[in-house]
């Protein structure tokens, strides 16, 4: 488990861990800052794209071997991101880095349940699950603590000992499952359009929050539109011959049952929004309260401590009670944190900020053990290796589409003209549409 946990931990914290830094990348290769915004798409789009294609490799040739390959990846990847002479070659280098995490990622949550029995797997995925949710938060911290005393490329610089070391502890210690032999080959055709279906989406939505002047850009919003439209084509095609393979890489096959579809739709608006709350709170806390980065710091750490505490209590709840009822509660709870950060006045005392930020924590960690819990044992035990990439994915979906409805609020509203209250009630709404979602499952159980 500990190798599991801190690579799970080293690919989800990299999603995040340079935005801090890009404005330094920029000036240091003398580029813009949105061409320097692409040290963080180049990850995001290969993590995305290959998720699932890592995963069915995962289920042919070993959930160990896949994540072996993938931390390996990762660590020279992160190597060459040090070494990159120029932006375009450390954006390749960040893409690469995609690639090895998509492959830890990808089995993350199948090597759990190898790992665990499954009388106790709650505990395995609620560990788990607290690793993800902290380490999606923690980004911006660890990034602010190592630029106070170091240069940007030391954010990739400590990478490379700590995945040489999880590599030495994971030859050693994870699990092996016998690999498929038969069955049908990953074809090369299917993993092209599994990039191109997520990439082109991903692209799409981001340009449609392009402005110029303070205006939308007609140029950008046209270019969106077509880039969505080839987008969905794509994936028209792509799940439609999906539909005739008996083991498809995009797995039509599980969402087929009602309670994994419903639970991925869980999963996909409850990260949306809590990517779109957390991204929004610096704003609100530096710009729009004029607080301190210290005073900031301290009350965005109310809701992962949040989490810290109600993941293991909800890691014994699973199978106690139904995952539908305590998903419901959780997002229930999510939703009313951020309507209630929505409506706090201007100028809150920090304790009016640190109460719904403290709820809001708490309820996404009362959901995301047993929605996860759900996710991985609906599905056969031969295919845990595609529910595992669907969680990656659902994540990462759910991320992206967060970030992006941000961009877009602040785009159009500012953050002086109320963008995070905005943002923050835009996020209370889907948070209440996972809760809807998770207690549908009760119908389907």
């Amino acid at each position: 488990m500990a190798a599991i946990l801190l690579g799970i931990a080293l690919s989800v914290l990299d999603a995040t861990l340079v935005n801090l830094a890009l404005p330094d990348i920029a000036r240091h290769f003398g580029a813009s800052p949105a061409a320097a915004v692409w040290v963080v798409n180049a990850y995001q789009l290969a993590t995305l794209g290959l998720l699932l294609p890592c995963a069915k490799l995962g289920e042919r040739l070993g959930y160990r071997k896949v994540y072996l390959v993938g931390l390996a990846v990762f660590t020279t990847a992160s190597l060459a991101c040090v070494l990159a002479p120029s932006l375009p070659l450390l954006a390749l280098a960040r893409a690469v880095q995609g690639f090895g995490a998509a492959g830890m990622m990808a089995v993350n949550a199948a090597l759990v349940r190898l790992t665990y029995p499954s009388s106790v797997l709650g505990r395995g995925l609620a560990l788990n699950s607290l690793v993800v949710a902290t380490s999606s938060v923690a980004g911006p911290s660890i990034a602010a603590l190592v630029l106070s005393v170091a240069s940007w490329p030391w954010l990739f610089v400590i990478q490379v000992p700590l995945g040489l070391a999880l590599l030495a502890v994971g030859r050693r210690a994870l699990p092996f499952n016998p690999a498929r032999s038969g069955g049908q080959p990953l074809r090369v055709a299917e993993v092209a359009m599994n990039i191109a279906m997520f990439s082109l989406v991903f692209l799409g939505v981001d340009a449609l929050g392009a402005r110029r002047g303070g205006v939308p850009d007609a140029r950008m919003l046209a270019t969106g539109l077509g880039l969505i439209a080839l987008g969905v084509a794509v994936a028209w095609i792509y799940v439609r011959g999906q539909l005739r393979r008996p083991a498809p890489l995009f797995p039509v096959d599980l969402l087929r049952i009602p309670v994994f579809a419903l639970s991925m739709c869980t999963s996909v608006t409850a990260f949306a929004a809590q990517t779109l709350a957390f991204v929004a709170l610096p704003f609100l806390l530096l710009q729009g309260q004029g607080r301190s980065h210290l005073g900031a710091g301290l009350l965005i750490t109310a809701w992962p401590a949040a989490v810290v505490v109600m993941a293991p209590i909800a890691g014994r709840l699973v199978g106690r009670h139904p995952a539908g009822v305590l998903g419901g509660i959780g997002q229930g709870a999510l939703s009313l944190g951020l309507l209630w950060l929505a409506l706090l006045p201007a100028q809150p005392v920090p304790w009016q900020m640190a109460v719904p930020l403290m709820l809001c924590g708490a309820g996404f960690g009362l959901f995301q053990s047993p929605n996860n819990h759900t996710i991985v044992t609906s599905a056969p035990l031969q295919r845990a290796g595609a529910a595992s990439g669907m969680l990656g994915t659902a994540r990462l979906t759910g991320q992206s589409l967060g970030a992006v409805l941000l961009a877009l609020v602040f785009s159009v509203v500012g953050v002086q003209g109320g963008g995070p209250a905005i943002a923050f009630a835009l996020a209370s709404a889907l948070a209440a549409a996972s809760a809807a979602f998770s207690l549908l499952r009760l119908r389907s159980a």
